[in-house]
């Protein structure tokens, strides 16, 4: 069977996702906020699903509610590909009381407002298939319920509600890898962290032992040549190496000078520091927001600044300057972005 799994992008959805991995042990998996991240990453997932029309499928979504709209269209194309041969089996798990409608006309909407997202998929995984090994739901069960009780508030001052506290703000604050470059990256960092919290359930004071503990379960997860640094240098390193398997799909061009594109990297003069140093065939790099905000750096053999001008009147200094494209579209596939950027450069 292949899992499709599309989650949240908080704690409750990242322990889904971390619950189904346990038990699949290999899928793929996409997260999105509402709105527009939810409409594209659906529209994704149905067209990766059609390279699979022999195998049984489970498409699952958790912790999210969809539109009554949106889980229209998703019914109607669900049952318009199992009509031509396709075997998919369609769940979504969910616990927000505005999904009412759509779990009322939609069998494969399930809807429990009494537990988070992250326990109705852990009993589910229960009910549906036999569950876990022992030793996997000795950890797991109670990190499940330290997410249920901070999810929906519960038991305020239990010991769940305090641990559960320190997974929120933990999950929350995974900035080191870029969600949008390195999703998988981004998911396993979050689904890493979160299994190690578990060793600290059994712990007194654990919830205190893992809030000081965070910091160096960050950098152990970045550190790759057993080398320490500080964590904002780990993490550029970090990048650089990521970004040495993608850097042919974020390759632009200026003229006769080769660049870098990242999308929604933020903060990039360290990473694009790093990555201009160990690539010396770059002559800038670029990262774009999701609301057409470009931040340019060079090292030297191009000035960035009259790209920015020439590109948008932005400007700056000849290593680092900026501008906003105000006819920019946000987006979640980044060819689209690296062809808004092209284009906008050959036209120079």
């Amino acid at each position: 069977m292949k899992l499709f799994h599309l989650s949240h992008t908080d704690l409750d959805g990242f322990s889904c996702q971390l619950i189904t991995k346990e038990y699949f042990k290999e899928g793929f998996f996409y997260n999105a906020n509402y709105g527009l991240e939810v409409k594209l990453n659906l529209k994704k997932i149905l067209s990766n699903i059609q390279l699979f029309q022999d195998e049984e499928i489970l498409f699952l979504i958790s912790d999210l509610n969809l539109t009554f709209g949106e889980a229209k269209d998703l019914n109607k194309n669900i049952n318009e590909l199992n009509e031509k041969g396709f075997k998919i089996k369609l769940q979504l798990l969910d616990h927000h009381a505005t999904g009412q409608k759509s779990a009322n006309e939609f069998e494969w909407y399930f809807l429990d407002t009494s537990r988070c997202a992250a326990k109705i998929v852990y009993d589910y995984i229960l009910e549906e298939y036999n569950g876990f090994e022992e030793e996997t739901r000795s950890w797991l069960s109670p990190l499940v319920d330290s997410v249920n009780a901070i999810d929906i508030w519960l038991d305020h001052e239990t010991k769940n509600f305090e641990f559960g506290k320190v997974l929120l703000s933990m999950v929350s604050k995974v900035r080191e890898i870029n969600n949008v470059l390195f999703p998988d990256l981004n998911r396993d960092f979050r689904i890493h962290l979160l299994k190690e919290s578990a060793k600290y359930l059994k712990e007194e004071n654990g919830n205190i032992n893992l809030d000081n503990d965070i910091h160096q379960l960050k950098k152990r997860f970045l550190m790759q040549d057993n080398v320490d640094d500080t964590i904002d240098n780990l993490s550029a390193k970090y990048l650089v190496n990521s970004l040495e398997n993608l850097k042919e799909k974020l390759t632009i061009t200026y003229k006769e000078h080769k660049g870098l594109l990242t999308y929604t990297l933020g903060s990039i003069s360290i990473p694009a520091n790093a990555f201009l140093v160990a690539n010396d065939d770059y002559d800038f790099f670029i990262d774009i927001s999701k609301k057409g905000n470009a931040s340019f750096r060079a090292d030297g053999k191009v000035d960035v600044s009259l790209i920015a001008q020439a590109l948008a009147k932005g400007g700056g200094h000849p290593n680092a300057s900026g501008c906003k494209f105000d006819d920019f579209k946000e987006s979640i596939d980044f060819n689209e972005v690296r062809e808004f950027i092209q284009n906008k450069l050959d036209s120079l």
